[in-house]
């Protein structure tokens, strides 16, 4: 059974909401009378984001800025703690930040390759810091905005890095893997909380070239996002959902041993940054 909040009371954070789906995402949601806690990489970006919002009808008094370079987890962990201190009560965190790998391997100041930090380390380590606040109302969720190149994907725990062997695609499909696993992982027992990972599908977003020339709309996307955002939407817990539609996720991530080893490895990645 789904736990009735009031949308007008709810507070939802969604990560990169600057463009593409997360934007979309964080419209739809202001629309509903969420207040919307908005992630940007830098202030300017995020600051025009909160201006199109408004100028799209959003109410800016329910709109919230936090600005993080997901590259650097200092920055994560500062961001988690002024959120986790602004909105004791976060009832959705939507991990939708995401970038292509580069064409050639791009280390960050933490020394992980960047998708794999930028995508998956970082959403990993913003929802452990803000387990606390998911946890502070009944029917908290997390949404992890992942990839059907997840399938495609092999995650090598030897050299999570890639520095043996680099591809920018394998790279990429790593991280999302790597989402789609913690999904099943991220609600500690008794937490109060749910999580989930879903395919919003092929949009016309910066990501399309990774995926095909033509796709869905950014909103189309979204509003898939926003559905699993819903507290009358029924999901399983640690699902994968291709679009709308609940989906076995790639056979590796179904694995119990698996999900332990990505969560030690992730633990030890973000343990090095500290």
């Amino acid at each position: 059974m789904s736990t009735a909040v009031s949308p007008s009371s709810r507070t939802v954070l969604v990560t990169g909401a600057t463009s593409g789906i997360g934007w979309e995402t964080a419209r739809l949601l202001a629309r509903q009378g969420d207040t919307v806690v908005l992630h940007a990489p830098d202030r300017a970006s995020g600051d025009d984001a909160v201006d199109r919002l408004v100028a799209a009808g959003a109410d800016r008094l329910r709109l919230r800025l936090v600005v993080a370079d997901f590259s650097r987890l200092d920055e994560v962990r500062a961001m988690a703690a002024r959120v986790a201190d602004e909105h004791p009560v976060l009832d959705v965190l939507v991990n939708n930040a995401a970038v292509a790998a580069p064409e050639r391997r791009t280390m960050t100041a933490d020394g992980n390759e960047l998708a794999l930090q930028v995508n998956f380390l970082a959403a990993y380590l913003l929802t452990k810091e803000l387990s606390g606040a998911l946890s502070a109302r009944p029917g908290g969720r997390v949404v992890n905005v992942s990839s059907s190149m997840h399938r495609t994907a092999s995650i090598a725990w030897n050299d999570p890095h890639r520095a043996r062997r680099y591809s920018r695609l394998a790279a990429y499909a790593q991280s999302q893997l790597a989402l789609t696993v913690f999904a099943r992982a991220a609600a500690p027992a008794g937490a109060g909380w749910t999580s989930v990972s879903v395919h919003p599908g092929v949009c016309d977003t910066a990501l399309m070239p990774l995926y095909a020339h033509e796709g869905d709309s950014a909103t189309e996307g979204a509003e898939r996002v926003v559905r699993l955002c819903d507290p009358a939407t029924d999901i399983v817990p640690g699902g994968y959902y291709d679009r709308t539609a609940l989906s076995p996720a790639a056979p590796v991530a179904m694995e119990d041993r698996t999900v332990r080893r990505l969560c030690k490895l992730a633990d030890q990645l973000v343990g090095n940054a500290a």
